[in-house]
């Protein structure tokens, strides 16, 4: 009895988690333009979304930014969680509450704390302050994810490659970051997933001429709900999804 109540406690979560995401996958094959009414199944919506060519722009600027600030923020933030690992106790636990902070910070804080840096070192806002602003919080949560791994990490190793002759630099590549890359890889994708998702930092950071699909989706709904928007939220389902497949699949084989 036990069993089943938990069985059925966790089927509610699920589904009360997915129901709403599968709905809108199902919905943006819809013919109808309400949601009320099933018109039969149609691609119009994905057409409609693949010849918008402000949607496309605003498709193009979210996956530029989130690529770069994947990359340089996985980049800055491994390099930073090595270096945060080997301090001594006190500045590590220093360090890490400065970390902590943009991460608990609410981010209305943030996008107009960010926003009042640029206007005051005169930085116009467009695509390179929106670049930073991403840079800047998702750096924080690679530093998390790569940290617990050095910390599984035998410190045995490194050592013993230094006193074999090896140099920092080699132990790094051929020793440190294998052993770390399956962290490195959780913050890449999460930074990645971060970047894509934001939209309160965005809108306070952007520029006329740099919109991302947040921003847009969000100026798309105030004049009421459209099945692209369904489309749109598919896309990127579909994309993510086969991305944690794809990613889990290697980790298994390594």
């Amino acid at each position: 009895m036990v069993k089943l109540l938990k069985r059925t406690y966790l089927f509610l979560i699920l589904f009360f988690l997915y129901a709403p995401i599968v709905v809108l996958a199902v919905y943006s094959f819809n013919a109808s333009r309400t949601s009320k009414v099933w018109g039969g199944f149609s691609l119009q919506w994905y057409v409609s979304l693949f010849r918008d060519s402000q949607i496309m722009s605003a498709l193009y600027y979210t996956l530029l930014v989130a690529v770069l600030a994947c990359v340089i923020s996985t980049f800055v933030g491994t390099i930073s969680a090595i270096g945060i690992h080997s301090m001594k106790e006190r500045s590590r636990k220093v360090l890490l509450n400065i970390n902590y902070l943009p991460v608990i910070n609410p981010d209305i804080v943030t996008g107009i704390s960010l926003m009042l840096v640029f206007s005051t070192l005169a930085i116009k806002a467009g695509l390179l302050t929106m670049l930073i602003a991403h840079i800047t919080f998702c750096i924080p949560y690679v530093i998390l994810s790569v940290l617990p791994k050095l910390k599984q990490m035998d410190r045995n190793l490194v050592e013993a490659a230094l006193d074999l002759g090896a140099t920092p630099i080699y132990t790094l590549r051929h020793i440190v970051l294998p052993e770390i890359s399956s962290g490195i890889i959780t913050g890449a994708l999460l930074a990645f997933t971060l970047s894509i998702d934001d939209f309160v930092i965005t809108f306070f950071t952007q520029g006329p001429n740099s919109t991302t699909m947040p921003v847009k989706i969000y100026s798309m709904v105030k004049f009421g709900v459209s099945p692209v928007v369904n489309a749109i939220s598919t896309i990127f389902l579909v994309v993510i999804t086969l991305t944690i497949v794809v990613v889990t699949k290697l980790e298994r084989k390594e």
